[in-house]
Formats: C-alpha cells, sequence, structure tokens
C-alpha cells in the first residue's frame, strides 16, 4: 500500500485539531493524507435507526468540508476521504497499521483532572503496530493553525523524546529524529533515572554515590544516542539524565514543546492492550500533542 497517513474524524474540535496536525505531518512526509470517519454499525435494537441517510450525509460533509479546509492549507496534497462501517477501535486500528502515522483527538477535561481521550483512542493507541499521534484543540504546534484561526501567542517549539536507556527503542528514536530534522525542530531528549531501593541509606550517608548513578545514566543515554546523531546531523540535540519520576518529568517538565514521544512495548497484558504508566500519564496529562510508538 502507499504510504500515507491517517486521521480519524468526527464533529469535535480536537478531531478537527488532529486534521489540521496530520494535514502538516502528510505534507511534510510527502505522502497524502486519508480522512476516515467510522460509523458504528450496527445500531443496537434500543437505539433505532430513524434515518439511516441522515449520519451518511453529515458525515460524509464533515469529512468533505475537512479535506477542503487542508487542501487550502495545503495546496498540491492528496486527500482522500473515506466513511467505514464497523467497530470504530477495530477499524482505526487496522488503518493505523496501515499508516505512517495516524492522528486521533484527545478531549481534555482541564488542568487537575487532566485529559479524557476516549475509549476508541485508548484502545488504537494500545494495540496499533504504527506510530499514533494525539492531539487536543486549542494553541497549535508551530507551524501548524489552530481550530480557531492563526494564534502567534499560542506557538510550540521543539520536540521532547523520553527514553529508558535499559530498553533498546530504535523505532522511538528514528521517529523522534525524522519528526525533528523534517520540522527543524530541535529535539530534546530525556532519560529519568532511580537510584536502586538498597542504594537509599547507602546515598543519605555519601552523597557521592548519587552523583556517580547519575554519571552513569547521563554516559548510558549519550551512547545510546551518538549513532543517530551521526545520522541526522543536521538535527539540534539536547541531552538531560534526571533523577526522578519519568512520567511527571516529561509531562511537567517542557509544556511549550510541540510535540512529546513516548515508547509502547508491543505487548498485550491477558486483559487487553498493555499501556506502561509513562506512557499512560503522557496521553492523559501533557497538554502538548503526544506521539505513542510501538517498539518490541
Amino acid at each position: 500500500m502507499t504510504p500515507h497517513v491517517t486521521v480519524g474524524m468526527d464533529e469535535s474540535p480536537e478531531s478537527l485539531a488532529a486534521a489540521l496536525w496530520a494535514a502538516e505531518e502528510a505534507a511534510l512526509l510527502g505522502v497524502p493524507l486519508r480522512l476516515v470517519h467510522v460509523e458504528e454499525w450496527p445500531v443496537t435494537a434500543e437505539v433505532p435507526v430513524l434515518s439511516a441517510a441522515s449520519p451518511v450525509e453529515r458525515y460524509g460533509s464533515l469529512l468533505r468540508a475537512t479535506a477542503d479546509r487542508v487542501r487550502d492549507d495545503h495546496p498540491g496534497l492528496d486527500v482522500t476521504t473515506e466513511m467505514a462501517r464497523g467497530r470504530a477501535p477495530a477499524e482505526l486500528t487496522a488503518a493505523a497499521d496501515e499508516s505512517e502515522v495516524t492522528v486521533l483527538g484527545s478531549r481534555g477535561l482541564g488542568g487537575v483532572v487532566g485529559f479524557l481521550i476516549g475509549s476508541v483512542s485508548l484502545a488504537v493507541v494500545g494495540r496499533a503496530r504504527r506510530p499514533v499521534v494525539l492531539v487536543r484543540s486549542g494553541p497549535p504546534p508551530s507551524g501548524v493553525r489552530g481550530t480557531g484561526g492563526d494564534d502567534p501567542g499560542g506557538a510550540r517549539s521543539g520536540i521532547v523524546l523520553g527514553v529508558d536507556i535499559d530498553q533498546p527503542c530504535d523505532p522511538l528514536l528514528a521517529f523522534a529524529f525524522g519528526e525533528a530534522a523534517r520540522r527543524d525542530e530541535e529535539l530534546r531528549i530525556v532519560h529519568s533515572w532511580s537510584p536502586p531501593p538498597a542504594y537509599g541509606y547507602t546515598a543519605v550517608l555519601d552523597p557521592g554515590v548519587g552523583s556517580g548513578l547519575g554519571r552513569k545514566a547521563a554516559d548510558g543515554l549519550a551512547g545510546m544516542v551518538r549513532p543517530w546523531r551521526s545520522r541526522f546531523p543536521a538535527v539540534r540535540v539536547t541531552e538531560r539524565a534526571v533523577a526522578g519520576s519519568a512520567a511527571a518529568e516529561l509531562v511537567d517538565g517542557d509544556r511549550s514543546a510541540a510535540l512529546l514521544v513516548v515508547g509502547r512495548r508491543s505487548r498485550r497484558s491477558p486483559v487487553g492492550p498493555h499501556l506502561g504508566h509513562v506512557a499512560h500519564a503522557a496521553i492523559h496529562h501533557s497538554p502538548t500533542p503526544v506521539a505513542v510508538v510501538p517498539f518490541e
């Protein structure tokens, strides 16, 4: 199949924000954009269909209007629309597995409560074999127009990548470096570490133990990133090995970023798709677009 970017569409402002982000991504990649709406089918007996044509017409109009808008923003971009029927999580996951990147909307609930991404988005993020980006409505990443028009005060910059130096994560690094190169953005790579429980009393009695562990973490991070610096010499890269919670560091450490990139191990738990606590915290609480990249 021809490489392309997919965006799942509904009538929410977050969906439009996702479409605008996806159009920018497709233009940067030089691939077509595919706008998809999934009509849940069959309808349950408790909710009879009064007019089978009504939702088809409504969402068809939405897809056409969105396609017209992104074509205006990106002349020459190949945009297709599709109305699918079935279970939205399954249909969108199948579409994601065939896409370079899939983009979905994420609804905000407020600063303290966090952000609701919805069961469909959560299912796709947890199952897709390709990167999925979740986008909120509001101020857009730099270079992308928001749902309410241009907003210079809402510009974001830089890409933040969270890595674990104890896990091989080449797909995660490849995605983040590729995004930084295409967008001409600085890439800020963060590894969070904590001393093993056995080091607790030792670290209190001898602070040098903690600094030694910090140097070891920094050296490990530098070694992981070094080959990627060579492959992408034009990308501006900063590295930080910090002590503490990885989730807190990534979610709260840089809220002005254009994109936060986190990984997800490609494994299933007995009760369904598995998201690690870092990815879970990022997609629920980060105010920036979040890319979740699966890796073995």
